[in-house]
C-alpha cells in the first residue's frame, strides 16, 4: 500500500532521517525491479498488477520526498 498524502516529517532527527532514505532507497529499487518484472510478463494480469505495485512504490517515494521540503 502506497503513501497516500504527504505527512509533516519537520521536526525528525539524524537517525530518522537516515531511516526516511533507506526507506526511500528500498522503494526506489521497489520501482524498477517491478518494472522489469512487469516488462517480462507475458500474462496481462499479472503484468498489471507489476505495474500498480511499481506505480505504488514510487508514490510512496514521491511522498516521502515531499514530505522533507
Amino acid at each position: 500500500m502506497p503513501l497516500k498524502n504527504p505527512v509533516n516529517l519537520g521536526n525528525i532527527n539524524q537517525m530518522e532521517l537516515n531511516h526516511l532514505r533507506e526507506i526511500t532507497s528500498l522503494h526506489q529499487n521497489m520501482v524498477v525491479k517491478y518494472e522489469t518484472f512487469a516488462n517480462q510478463c507475458q500474462d496481462p494480469q499479472l503484468k498489471q498488477i507489476f505495474q500498480q505495485a511499481s506505480q505504488d512504490a514510487q508514490q510512496t517515494v514521491n511522498n516521502l520526498i515531499n514530505s522533507l521540503k
